[in-house]
């Protein structure tokens, strides 16, 4: 996302963890054609690391127009073995630190008139085995921005709020997790990122991409038992 924006001559601030991956994405997003690209580093489970990362891009640039929240914590693909520590940093990473972000940038943002762009993903929708600590941050992000777009459009705010659904995207890690337990079409990273673009630019409430993710929230619904019964038949595993 950040090398579109950069194609767009935006000035973007980018985080995470590796600060020597950062410098490379900020040299590559300025050869594209960025006004500025800074970095901060940042760990998303420290609890003081979110509102560091939107203070100093609101000390550097003055103003946000638009936040996109798409950070994930790591987290094994496998059957859920009771492991309650790590569902609880996860959900510091996945899902607290969006909700810590987005109150801290709610001011500049309505000041601009801007948008908040949450990333989420179909897990957020509908359960599928494997991914139980993931699955439960999504549902959460899904339930916090959902209740939260109800209530900016009641006070007559200027801020959206734009919550993004993915089905599955060929980024390596996604590619690496889901090898030899699932067999599922993946879609482009670059067209993923310039949907979410789009939406948040656009200023919509939701995003389904691919298009066929929006299908199978409505069917899980419709035909309960049919649906879980192909996802449970849908993974490779062996008991």
């Amino acid at each position: 996302m950040a090398y579109h924006y950069a194609r767009f001559g935006a000035q973007i601030v980018i985080t995470a963890r590796r600060e020597k991956v950062l410098q490379q994405v900020a040299e590559k997003c300025l050869s594209f054609g960025a006004q500025k690209a800074l970095y901060i580093s940042a760990d998303m489970a420290n609890e003081s690391d979110p509102d560091k990362v939107v203070d100093f891009a609101l000390e550097k640039f003055g103003g946000l127009d638009y936040l996109v929240l798409n950070h994930i914590g790591p987290t094994p693909y496998s059957m859920w073995e009771g492991d309650v520590e790590h569902t609880r940093w996860l959900m510091k990473v996945n899902f607290f630190s969006y909700v810590q972000m987005a109150w801290r940038a709610l001011n500049a943002l309505e000041q601009s008139k801007g948008s908040l762009v949450v990333v989420s993903s179909l897990l957020g929708k509908i359960s599928t085995p494997f991914a139980a600590p993931y699955t439960s941050t999504k549902f959460a992000l899904n339930g916090f921005f959902g209740t939260l777009q109800h209530e900016l459009s009641m006070k007559k705010s200027n801020v959206s709020i734009s919550i993004c659904t993915l089905g599955l995207i060929d980024t390596d890690s996604a590619m690496e997790k889901v090898r030899g337990i699932i067999d599922a079409p993946a879609y482009p990273a670059t067209e993923a990122a310039l949907n979410i673009i789009s939406t948040g630019a656009t200023r919509q409430p939701e995003l389904f991409y691919p298009w066929f993710t929006y299908i199978v929230n409505l069917i899980k619904d419709w035909f309960p038992s049919i649906t879980n019964y192909v996802i449970q038949n849908s993974f490779k595993y062996i008991p």
